[in-house]
C-alpha cells in the first residue's frame, strides 16, 4: 500500500507541475530575472531561406512568392527549395519561378526526409544566417527582419518565432493549446533559452548549424543543444507565421503520435539531459520529458487511484475527476477529447518508437494544406 499511495501522488504531483505548476513558476521568474536579447532592427546579414518539401504541388507556388515579397533586401536573400524526392510538380513549379527570379532555386535530394534535405540544402548555401520554413507556412512581411534582429546578440544562436493557427475547418482544439504553448516559450525565453522550437519560422548563425540524426527534427533537437554549447535559444513573438492546422482532434491525434515519436527518440537517444544548466535542465524535465511521460503517467494515476478508492476522500476526488474526464470526451467535449487523444498519443508514440523505430521519412498532415 505505501507503494501505491507514493505511485499516485508522485503521478498526480508530475502531472500537476507539468501542467499548472512549471508554468506558473516560469511565468513568475520570467518576471522576477528577464534577460532580455540584445536586439539590432537595422541589421541585414545574407540570409539563405530554406523550405523542405516533399510533393508540395498544392502550396509551393504560393510559398514561394510570400518569401520573395518579404520586407528583405533582394540582394541579401536567397530561397532555396530542398526537394525530398518529390513525385509531383513541385520541382517543375520550382524551377518556374526560379527561372523569373534567380534568388528561388531547387535543391533536388534523395528520399531521407526532412532534416537530410536541410542538412544538404544548408551545405549548398552561403548566407550568413540560415532560416528555415514549411511549405505550407505564410510569413508576415517583417517576420524575416524580427528573426534576424535577436541573432545581432553575440550569445544568441537560434531564434523562432510564432505561429498562427488559422481557424480550422472542424472542430480541432489545436489553436487553443497552441496560444497557451506559445505563452510558455515567451516565458522561457525571458528566461534564457526555450525547450523546444517552431519548424515553421526559425533561423540560426550559419557557424551554429549542426547536422543532427535525420530522424531527429529541429524543433525539440536546436534548442537544447545551442544551450549545451553555451549558447541560447530564443523566441521572437514578432516574427509571425501563418498555417493552417487539422482539420479534427482525431486528425491532430495521428499528427502527435507522429510528432511523439521523434520527440521520444531525441529524449532518450538525443543525450538531451547532459551538459545542461540547473534552471535549463528543469526547464527540460518539467516541460518536456514530464509533458512527454504525461499518457505514462495518467495510467499510473488511473490505476493507483482504482486500488486506492477506499483508502480516502482524495482519492475517490481524483478517480472521479478522471471519469469525468473520460466521460467528457466520449460524449465529445471538444476540449475534453483533445486533450485526451493527445495525451494517449504520447503512450502511442512511446510504444511505436520501442517496437519499429521512428522513420526519418514524413508525409503532410491530414488538412494542412
Amino acid at each position: 500500500m505505501p507503494v501505491l499511495k507514493t505511485l499516485f501522488w508522485g503521478s498526480l504531483g508530475a502531472i500537476a507541475w507539468t501542467h499548472v505548476g512549471y508554468p506558473a513558476a516560469a511565468g513568475i521568474a520570467a518576471l522576477v530575472r528577464p534577460r532580455p536579447v540584445r536586439k539590432t532592427p537595422t541589421t541585414e546579414p545574407s540570409v539563405s531561406l530554406i523550405v523542405a518539401a516533399h510533393d508540395e504541388e498544392p502550396v509551393i507556388e504560393r510559398r514561394l512568392y510570400n518569401l520573395l515579397a518579404l520586407d528583405y533586401p533582394k540582394e541579401k536573400l536567397e530561397i532555396v527549395v530542398a526537394s525530398d524526392a518529390s513525385a509531383d510538380r513541385t520541382d517543375e513549379l520550382v524551377e518556374g519561378i526560379g527561372a523569373l527570379d534567380p534568388r528561388v532555386r531547387l535543391v533536388p535530394c534523395p528520399r531521407g526526409g526532412k532534416v537530410a534535405a536541410q542538412n544538404r540544402a544548408v551545405r549548398e548555401t552561403s548566407g550568413e544566417v540560415v532560416a528555415f520554413s514549411d511549405a505550407n507556412a505564410t510569413w508576415a512581411d517583417d517576420a524575416l527582419r524580427k528573426l534576424v534582429a535577436n541573432l545581432d546578440d553575440p550569445d544568441v544562436a537560434y531564434v523562432c518565432g510564432q505561429l498562427t493557427l488559422a481557424a480550422p475547418d472542424g472542430a480541432n482544439q489545436e489553436g487553443l493549446y497552441w496560444r497557451y504553448e506559445m505563452w510558455l516559450r515567451e516565458q522561457e525565453s525571458m528566461l534564457g533559452s526555450v525547450t523546444g522550437g517552431n519548424g515553421s519560422i526559425y533561423a540560426l548563425k550559419r557557424a551554429d548549424y549542426v547536422e543532427v540524426d535525420p530522424r531527429f527534427g529541429h524543433d525539440l533537437a536546436f534548442p537544447y543543444l545551442m544551450v549545451q554549447r553555451g549558447r541560447r535559444a530564443v523566441y521572437e513573438p514578432e516574427a509571425r507565421a501563418f498555417e493552417k492546422p487539422t482539420p479534427s482532434n482525431e486528425t491532430e491525434y495521428r499528427r502527435k503520435v507522429r510528432m511523439f515519436e521523434h520527440c521520444w527518440l531525441i529524449t532518450l537517444h538525443g543525450s538531451m539531459l547532459r551538459r545542461l544548466p540547473r534552471g535549463y535542465l528543469v526547464e527540460i524535465l518539467s516541460h518536456r520529458l514530464l509533458r512527454y511521460g504525461s499518457g505514462a503517467l495518467h495510467l499510473v494515476l488511473l490505476a493507483t487511484s482504482v486500488a486506492l478508492v477506499d483508502e480516502g476522500y482524495a482519492y475517490r476526488i481524483v478517480f472521479a475527476g478522471q471519469l469525468a474526464l473520460l466521460t467528457l470526451a466520449a460524449a465529445g467535449l471538444p476540449i475534453a477529447r483533445y486533450y485526451t487523444l493527445v495525451t494517449w498519443a504520447t503512450v502511442v508514440a512511446l510504444w511505436n518508437f520501442l517496437r519499429r523505430g521512428v522513420p526519418a521519412t514524413w508525409e503532410a498532415a491530414e488538412g494542412t494544406r
